[in-house]
């Protein structure tokens, strides 16, 4: 650490040197433009950089399927603006793969191809993009998706059960959205500003996302299983929906908390929601015992889907305790 006296110079200008390693190091010279951006009671100094969109290549010569889908997710979270996929022939199969993986991109778009390459670009403006929107979304569409799947179980729906899997991509397009978004605020101040809001916030809305991604995974978990389940006795239908209900309930609690600005009222629906799922504990245990007396195949399956719902009311508490941290004093 190095530290500088502010001087004042023209009787009302503070001035600080900056320090010649720094300068150096970041090609900052007599003449160059910086940058600042007041944080709370920081301020942050970076070298003014050009507006240039950021550009990522990548050979896909030896990737297929799954893991050429999941290193075009990669580059486009990590902040690539335009990527560039090369090979000395790229299959069909290959460009299968590239489509289907920049559906799942909020913004991605096929810009160029030919048989050695295939170029994506990112279209839309940081600026654009809304992560409170994004989030927001995402709680909506996870527990809808919950809600979904166990009345697929209990109404014995295949097509609605069908339909709750189908949307667990909606939810990961705003996840990666999210991430992708999180990531360039790390790295440059500047995209804090365009998003609108503090880093520390873009950190609490990008941890809750996770959650509620995770909330959508086990909708889908429990959608699958629900497919391999006929008719499941009224008993445990009804524990099961008492289940869900109160899973959910603590999601959406948990959310009111992250998202209300009043610290107190944080606090109090933070703690709530905390409490609920310590409840949602026994009432898991209620529906084990129920469940304990089923036939083995079908007991087992439904032991998952308890399981699932009570990882889902922890993901509510997760986002719960983000929230009471929100709140919390700051030093």
């Amino acid at each position: 650490m190095e530290t500088r006296k502010v001087q004042v110079t023209g009787g009302s200008t503070y001035t600080v040197s900056l320090p010649k390693s720094w300068a150096t190091n970041n090609d900052v010279e007599a003449g160059s433009v910086v940058e600042f951006y007041p944080e709370d009671d920081s301020l942050l100094l970076m070298p003014q950089e050009d507006e240039e969109r950021t550009e990522g290549q990548l050979d896909v010569t030896d990737l297929e399927k799954t893991e050429l889908m999941r290193s075009v997710v990669t580059m486009y979270v990590s902040g690539f603006d335009i990527i560039t996929l090369t090979s000395a022939r790229i299959t069909a199969a290959q460009r299968r793969a590239i489509r289907k993986a920049t559906q799942r991109l909020v913004g991605l778009e096929v810009i160029g191809e030919t048989s050695e390459k295939v170029s994506l670009q990112d279209l839309l403006d940081s600026s654009e993009l809304s992560v409170t929107n994004a989030v927001t979304r995402m709680r909506l569409v996870s527990l809808s998706m919950l809600s979904d799947a166990v009345t697929a179980l209990v109404d014995n729906d295949d097509d609605l059960a069908t339909d709750v899997i189908e949307r667990d991509d909606d939810v990961d397009r705003l996840w990666y959205m999210v991430s992708r978004v999180f990531r360039s605020v790390l790295r440059n101040p500047n995209a804090a500003t365009e998003v609108g809001l503090p880093r520390e916030t873009c950190f609490d809305y990008h941890s809750s996302a996770r959650q509620l991604e995770r909330v959508a995974d086990h909708a889908t978990k429990i959608a699958e299983l629900a497919l391999q389940l006929d008719e499941i006795p009224d008993d445990a239908a009804t524990r099961i929906l008492d289940l869900r209900s109160e899973a959910s309930s603590a999601v959406e609690i948990a959310m009111e908390a992250l998202l209300e600005e009043d610290a107190a009222a944080a606090t109090e629906l933070g703690n709530e929601a905390r409490q609920q799922v310590l409840e949602i504990d026994s009432l898991a245990r209620e529906v084990d015992d129920v469940i304990r007396d089923l036939d083995p195949q079908p007991a087992q399956l439904l032991g998952l889907i308890v399981d699932s719902l009570s990882r889902s009311a922890d993901y509510g508490g997760n986002i719960a305790e983000t929230a009471l941290q929100n709140a919390a004093p700051k030093p």
